[in-house]
């Protein structure tokens, strides 16, 4: 099996051929199909004496992939979708051949070092200070669950037990952040936002001394979010972090989609009070073109998480020195280096061109919101402040706004499925690829 014959070199040439392809503009959109339809045309893979590399990736490429729908696509418009440079996805096949580990400055000190620099990048956009630091782990709900363990531990060194640990945040706070509760059995209070969907710090304040002189429950963390995933708007971070430093509990801001924009000049301000944070999270493979997974986690201070999430046993004793180990800042030990593709890509492109690329996507967004003022059966739900672009269709039931995404998507026009704001439904835009043109957005907008 690891034998590298001429076959096997052969078979590679063919699978960077197909990854190559799949870099050319507009590749098809592709989507789901039922398990029973792909049972019938592809049968039972998995068999005694193999099909063979060739076989089975004509099967992948033919049948699997084209069941898939493309995240890159530059009309998939749809949750957060992702939008990896070129040099990105190459390089992200250099990662699965390597047998890189991650998880061990030992094993992996040149990759470890090379993922250090880019959320070096990271830190010093947000302005924590040079005792900051973190690690690359799957996505934003294992970096909010890793990074809210660390903020239970420090409070219950200030504090002692709670009768119950409580995080705060907003009503339009990520699903994720209730379930890192569950998984933590802490209490979540949600805290109303204003008329603009904003969370602020007065009234985060004042609802957690009303919890706080009403319960013997204490809130350990506030969770701020800069750039919800439904409409793109950001907390007041800077109120926000002092209502929670105030009252000395820890401050930690979800940025997974919109903290990239940290790198556009025109809307860094946006994100002031971000220095103040004891931790924050963003996911390179949103908005900063980079190949799923990974979302960077940093930390204020890192020791503290260090602390926390470092694992002990025999085994692992040769590990314990004073250099940085991945694995000791997450819930994580195994650990593939899903930081190096976006390394590589912004050390090729350098961070110019990242900015560049920002600011794009950001034009695009005002350019779709402006197409939008101007249609007549829409409605602009609310001013984009990064690139998320929401709006209604007058006239429009849950239904019609179904039949519709399904028809897109069937055309291979577009994948904007619907979602809903307080209760009503609605489309949106995430722009999140450079490569997205105002003609694709005016093309999706005439079919409305």
């Amino acid at each position: 099996m690891h034998e590298f014959t001429p076959a096997v070199e052969e078979l590679a040439a063919e699978i960077l051929k197909y990854s190559l392809e799949r870099l050319k503009d507009d590749p098809p959109l592709d989507g789901p199909r039922s398990a029973e339809d792909l049972f019938k045309e592809v049968g039972n893979t998995i068999t005694a004496k193999g099909l063979g590399g060739h076989e089975a990736l004509e099967v992948f490429t033919n049948v699997l992939a084209k069941a898939c729908i493309s995240t890159d696509h530059p009309r998939n418009l749809a949750f957060i979708p992702s939008a990896p440079s070129e040099y990105a996805n190459l390089f992200d096949l250099v990662v699965g051949a390597s047998a890189l580990y991650g998880g061990s400055w030992q094993e992996g000190a040149g990759a470890v070092f090379a993922e250090n620099q880019a959320i070096q990048w990271l830190i010093d956009l947000a302005g924590l200070p040079e005792s900051a630091g973190g690690v690359f782990v799957q996505g934003g709900t294992i970096g909010n669950l890793s990074a809210l363990v660390v903020a239970r531990a420090e409070a219950r060194k200030k504090q002692g037990n709670a009768e119950r640990w409580v995080i705060a945040c907003s009503e339009e706070a990520h699903s994720s952040v209730v379930s890192a509760a569950n998984v933590m059995d802490v209490d979540v209070l949600k805290v109303e936002v204003d008329k603009n969907g904003r969370l602020q710090g007065a009234t985060v304040a004042e609802a957690i001394d009303h919890l706080h002189s009403t319960t013997k429950t204490r809130v350990f963390a506030v969770v701020a979010t800069s750039g919800t995933t439904n409409l793109g708007i950001i907390d007041d971070l800077k109120g926000i972090g002092i209502a929670a430093h105030d009252r000395g509990i820890w401050f930690h801001v979800d940025g997974a989609y919109g903290l990239a924009a940290l790198c556009a000049p025109s809307v860094r301000h946006m994100f002031d009070g971000i220095e103040a944070a004891d931790s924050f999270i963003v996911d390179p493979h949103k908005w900063l073109f980079a190949p799923y997974d990974a979302c960077a986690l940093v930390y204020r201070n890192p020791d503290l998480a260090k602390q926390v999430h470092s694992q002990h046993a025999s085994y692992l004793d040769t590990l314990k020195d004073d250099n940085w180990s991945p694995s000791d800042y997450a819930i994580h030990l195994t650990r593939r280096t899903r930081g190096l593709p976006f390394w590589f890509s912004l050390a090729a492109h350098g961070t110019d061109a990242y900015a560049e690329a920002m600011e794009q996507t950001l034009i695009v967004a005002q350019q779709a919101a402006q197409l939008v003022r101007d249609h007549p059966n829409l409605e602009l739900l609310c001013e984009p402040e990064l690139s998320i672009v929401a709006f209604t269709r007058k006239g429009w039931v849950a239904s019609d706004y179904q039949k519709w995404s399904d028809q897109l998507l069937e055309d291979q026009v577009g994948f904007i499925p619907p979602s809903s704001n307080h209760g009503q439904p609605i489309l949106r835009f995430a722009i999140v690829n450079p490569w997205t043109k105002i003609s694709d957005i005016s093309m999706i907008l005439e079919r409305l």
